[in-house]
């Protein structure tokens, strides 16, 4: 069991049994704590205990990367009808956070990931996010094992060269399967568009993820103008028979 301590601003990834050194002094996690619980530091800091979200796994699992943020999973999961009967094949690893997303709403993943670091963190980072009997990593380029991988119900690509798995989708997918790949730049979303099309695959959509915090004020209301809120684009395409 993998548990969030929340206090004094300040929170905490962690197990039953741990001792975490914080500037607020030692807090030792009860191995028999349940949720909902209050604990103290040493210092008499106090700490609320909460089951994690899958967001909270975003902020406070270790990163190998720039991993695709919360938002556009949930623009991946909403928008291509994942749930708890799908099998998925994911390419491009990276962190591990939307496998461990797929994971947690039921679906079976496969994911793939090439570098060799990254495929020990997401391994770690999976294992901690308690989904590991839903998660399979493998290690390695997934264009070699594409003889082997069919009737998929979902692909999720975040990965350079996407278009390669892509000339494969219909191979990969089942009948009514769903192609989603993250790309951070136009050229590439352009890229894997093509391809699909030349696959013979349809509903093919680009959408780009901008999304605008709100600011309430005593002035008045109106988005944030720091930053513009675009993470990148997000192609969709479905096989049909």
């Amino acid at each position: 069991m993998i548990v969030l301590v929340v206090g004094e601003n300040r929170e905490y990834l962690c197990h039953p049994g741990d001792e975490i050194g914080t500037d607020l002094g030692i807090l030792i996690v009860p191995e028999d704590v349940k949720m909902g619980d209050t604990i103290e530091t040493h210092l008499g800091k106090k700490f609320t205990v909460m089951e994690p979200r899958v967001t909270d796994f975003f902020h406070h699992l270790e990163r190998t990367g720039a991993p695709i943020l919360p938002r556009d999973v949930g623009l991946i999961i909403g928008m291509a009808g994942i749930g708890s009967n799908d099998r998925i094949l994911d390419v491009g690893t990276g962190t591990g956070i939307l496998s461990i997303c797929l994971g947690k709403v039921g679906a079976s993943v496969i994911t793939y990931e090439k570098n060799a670091k990254f495929f020990e963190v997401a391994q770690s980072n999976i294992k901690k996010a308690g989904v590991e009997e839903m998660v399979e990593v493998r290690e390695g380029d997934v264009i070699e094992d594409l003889d082997v991988l069919n009737d998929f119900s979902v692909i999720t690509l975040d990965m350079k060269d996407a278009e390669l798995v892509v000339k494969h989708a219909r191979k990969i997918l089942r009948t009514g399967g769903i192609l989603v790949a993250y790309s951070p730049f136009i050229e590439s979303a352009k890229r894997v568009v093509e391809c699909a099309k030349d696959v013979s695959l349809s509903d093919i959509k680009t959408i780009d993820t901008v999304q605008r915090e709100m600011e309430f004020g005593t002035r008045g209301t109106r988005p944030q103008t720091r930053g513009v809120g675009h993470s990148g684009y997000l192609t969709f395409a479905r096989k049909y028979a």
